[in-house]
């Protein structure tokens, strides 16, 4: 059976810093045998500042270009959440697979948007800045099967999950940079194994670190 490799960082404010922590679990996982890694929603950069700077193009991406050739380097598929400039100005949160070749073959921009006013937490509206999905896109062939990429919020919605499930999907992808409040809720393994027993597919989700824990792993 084929081995599905799950990363976790923390990323920074620096794409180069997490673009170095997400070389290091491409050859985690080549040395394990993986057949392809997930990484976390947002791998390229988190920050609480202006993002403009930070925000490129995926043709002009450091982070993007220096997992492309790890990709190749190491013959791994690569599932990978990035941010990615959009013309309206606000950012797009996208998902990337990019083959073994180090092409990218298929992004899905998220649907959901996290907006949330917290109890006693913080309030969070990522439709300030972030432009909203419109669609679904098909699952696709992998070494693991057929895989339908959905992002972090996009859980809480079965419609799409039941939606690419029917369209053939085996496995459900759900990288994501999940609130510690709602974590500690018990929100987050809920809710992957809700969408993993009404799809009766695998759920594959790899999550940001929390701050206490900040050396990658896998």
């Amino acid at each position: 059976m084929p081995l599905a490799a799950i990363g976790q960082i923390r990323s920074t404010a620096s794409p180069s810093h997490n673009l170095v922590q997400c070389q290091s679990l491409v050859q985690k996982a080549h040395s394990a045998g993986a057949a392809a890694l997930f990484l976390p929603e947002a791998s390229d950069y988190i920050t609480t500042g202006p993002s403009s700077s930070l925000c490129k193009p995926i043709t002009d991406s450091e982070f993007v270009l220096g997992l492309r050739a790890s990709a190749k380097q190491y013959h791994l598929p690569i599932n990978v959440g990035i941010h990615e400039p959009t013309p309206s100005g606000k950012v797009a949160n996208t998902l990337l697979w990019i083959d073994s070749q180090g092409d990218i073959t298929h992004r899905y921009q998220k649907l959901h948007l996290f907006d949330v006013d917290i109890k006693d937490g913080p309030q969070l509206k990522e439709s300030n800045t972030v432009e909203r999905g419109n669609h679904i896109i098909d699952p696709f062939p992998t070494p693991l099967g057929l895989v339908g990429l959905q992002i972090c919020f996009d859980l809480r919605f079965p419609e799409p999950a039941l939606a690419l499930r029917a369209r053939g999907a085996q496995i459900l992808t759900y990288p994501s940079a999940f609130t510690v409040p709602t974590g500690r809720a018990g929100h987050w393994e809920v809710l992957l194994r809700a969408r993993a027993i009404e799809t009766q597919s695998y759920v594959v989700a790899a999550a940001q670190k929390a701050e206490a824990e900040a050396a990658s792993n896998m």
